[in-house]
């Protein structure tokens, strides 16, 4: 525990319906809702203007619907959430070269590495001024918790929310931590929350008031004890600047459940293959193999095949999953699908039979593959594509057309798509227009940035940034007051699909 808040925790607020709002002025101050939209979609994030209808995340999406009808909404565009995410990041890396990346939005900094700040008011100084950078380079906001320790500067930046910032005073962690919901401590879900507030604990203070041995004995020795530390406030975890994958994985919900054995044959064979993209822009090959059924009634079997070597090859993947799925009775329908990779490493070894395989004919996936893995990232149904003529308007995403510009699919259906053409730098609302979904004029694009830069902005930050360089400095405050370009690298990169199966 340190003696100096100088701990930072950062989390932007309602991130992917903020950037949605920002990027169309039309929904500004509007409830907006992002996740996926079909029957069995899920809520990833709504906007507090959607959160007064008691929208929640994780919530399903008929429910949100039932209970905002009138709001906005849209499939996640993840490419545009990594691109402000990076900038998010570099700003993080000017403060220390200790940033731990939780999620897109989310990170931990310790200013005391990066030289930044040793006491209170330097690392309030250095929260103002991130989140004034933050806004200027991406035109969102974040909540900003100060503490000695990590799980105090999340539940300070939770209490900060929305576009705050709160500093929590080492020594008066206990008074603070009294009053809450046992809820705000890591590890407290909804089964745990439960099973202590039939035991009388409802605050963190009733946890730390029961003593140690009580815990231990509701809970289990590690639980118990560890529940009891976080309830006296105390928590030496460092801020660690990278973080190991353990596994990657991908997975589809379908919209109607899936019965034909040679449809479900074909389903994993085609999140083999996503998952090998994923696995292969991650740097990694994996030694096991795992496959996820999620039958009609809600259960759900993992089965798993530990290779005699890590591989990334997708005809080795998709032999293993296919061998899995033998093994699993799929009678009354499959809801959910899913293949993982786990047991990582950095280097691959060629297993000499997929190889003699593919060279007898065994195909990579095709040209359509990429199209199918966005979609289902976003929420969109998980069907099969009829042909290569077909077009999918995914609602919220970007297009563009030959006449009148950039805008965004509002919704699309019966042979037709509806568009709404603005800009994020627009100041009003732009016009609407509808057309057929074939029209040749109308082609899918890529996100605009949300913050123009200016040649004269450009200018200066290169300016800065050669000068910062010649005077040797390494973190501190010229550093970090960029202004509205320091995202410039991040904003061309596009990158693989990196964290959009959970948000998804």
């Amino acid at each position: 525990m340190r003696a100096a808040p100088t701990i930072l925790h950062l989390d932007m607020d309602a991130f992917f319906a903020a950037a949605e709002q920002a990027s169309k002025p039309s929904l500004r101050g509007k409830p907006v809702v992002v996740g996926g939209l079909g029957p069995r979609g899920v809520v990833s994030t709504a906007s507090y203007e959607a959160r007064r209808f008691g929208i929640r995340s994780a919530m399903p999406m008929a429910q949100a619907r039932r209970l905002c009808p009138n709001a906005a909404y849209l499939v996640p565009r993840f490419q545009l959430y990594r691109t402000i995410s990076e900038q998010v990041m570099e700003l993080l890396g000017r403060l220390s070269p200790l940033v731990e990346p939780l999620s897109l939005d989310e990170a931990f900094v310790d200013l005391e590495a990066g030289g930044v700040a040793f006491g209170s008011a330097a690392a309030r100084e250095a929260g103002e001024r991130l989140r004034r950078d933050i806004r200027a380079v991406t035109g969102l906001s974040g909540s900003v918790g100060l503490a000695g320790s990590k799980m105090l500067a999340k539940i300070a930046s939770e209490q900060a929310k929305p576009d705050g910032l709160v500093l929590m005073e080492p020594g008066t962690e206990r008074a603070l931590l009294a009053p809450m919901s046992v809820r705000i401590l890591p590890g407290v879900g909804p089964a745990t929350g439960e099973h202590l507030r039939r035991a009388g604990m409802t605050t963190v203070a009733d946890l730390f008031e029961a003593g140690e041995d009580e815990l231990v004995r509701l809970l289990g020795k590690s639980h118990g004890a560890s529940l009891h530390r976080m309830a006296s406030g105390y928590d030496d975890r460092p801020v660690v600047a990278e973080r190991d994958a353990k596994s990657v994985s991908v997975e589809d919900t379908f919209d109607v459940d899936l019965h034909d054995r040679l449809r479900i044959t074909g389903e994993v064979g085609r999140l083999a293959d996503r998952c090998v993209q994923r696995l292969r822009a991650s740097g990694h090959s994996g030694r096991t193999i795992v496959l996820k059924v999620r039958r009609y009634d809600f259960s759900t079997l993992t089965r798993s095949e530990t290779l005699r070597g890590p591989t990334d090859d997708p005809a080795v993947v998709r032999e293993a999953a296919a061998r899995l799925l033998e093994s699993v009775d799929t009678t009354g329908g499959v809801r959910l699908l899913g293949v993982g990779v786990t047991g990582l490493t950095d280097y691959t070894q060629e297993d000499l039979f997929a190889q003699a395989a593919g060279e007898q004919g065994i195909q990579e996936p095709d040209s359509e593959e990429p199209a199918r893995a966005a979609e289902a990232e976003a929420g969109a149904p998980a069907e099969a594509v009829e042909g290569p003529a077909q077009r999918r308007w995914l609602a919220g995403h970007d297009v563009r057309h030959v006449e009148y510009g950039p805008g965004w699919v509002q919704g699309s259906g019966v042979g037709r798509v509806t568009v709404r053409f603005e800009t994020p730098t627009a100041r009003v609302p732009g016009r609407v227009r509808t057309f057929k979904v074939d029209d040749p004029d109308l082609e899918p694009s890529e996100p605009l940035p949300l913050v123009e830069r200016t040649g004269a902005e450009t200018a200066a930050q290169a300016e800065g940034e050669t000068g910062a360089r010649a005077a040797g400095q390494t973190g501190g405050e010229a550093a970090v007051e960029v202004g509205p370009g320091a995202g410039g690298k991040a904003a061309t990169g596009g990158g693989p699909e990196a964290g959009g199966e959970a948000a998804a």
